[in-house]
């Protein structure tokens, strides 16, 4: 059975910086294309970022490149989103996301298994 659990969201102020954590089970990560996913209130989820280990797949929004980074760790099973000088626009719930499927995109209606997801708040 496949689960995510996403953590590390919280709120924090404008310039900051917060590591999103995905615990995944019931799947390799390594054939997988993983992504992080954010929705806004009133908003369309829309890709963050997305990765496939298997052929360096690798994606990040045009809003979030040079300032947010996925990663993963096998041993755990965790997929990491570091996201740094936030700004009040990256405010949303993100969510962790898998797609046994090698896509070229970052698409959330690709995606089958989905996390809860966790807050993101960034305000003064």
């Amino acid at each position: 059975q496949v689960q995510l659990v996403e953590s590390g969201g919280g709120l924090v102020q404008p310039g900051g910086s917060l590591r999103l954590s995905c615990v995944t089970s019931g799947f390799t990560l390594e054939d997988h294309t993983i992504g992080w996913f954010r929705q806004a209130p009133g908003k369309e989820r829309e890709g963050v970022s997305c990765s496939r280990a298997i052929d360096g797949f690798l994606y990040y929004a045009d809003s979030v490149k040079g300032r947010f980074t996925i990663s993963k760790d096998d041993a755990k099973k965790t997929v990491y989103l570091q996201m740094n000088s936030l700004k009040p626009e990256d405010t949303g719930i993100y969510y962790c996301a898998a797609l046994f499927a090698r896509v070229g995109r970052c698409y959330a209606p690709d995606f089958f298994s989905w996390g809860q997801g966790t807050q993101v708040t960034v305000s003064s």
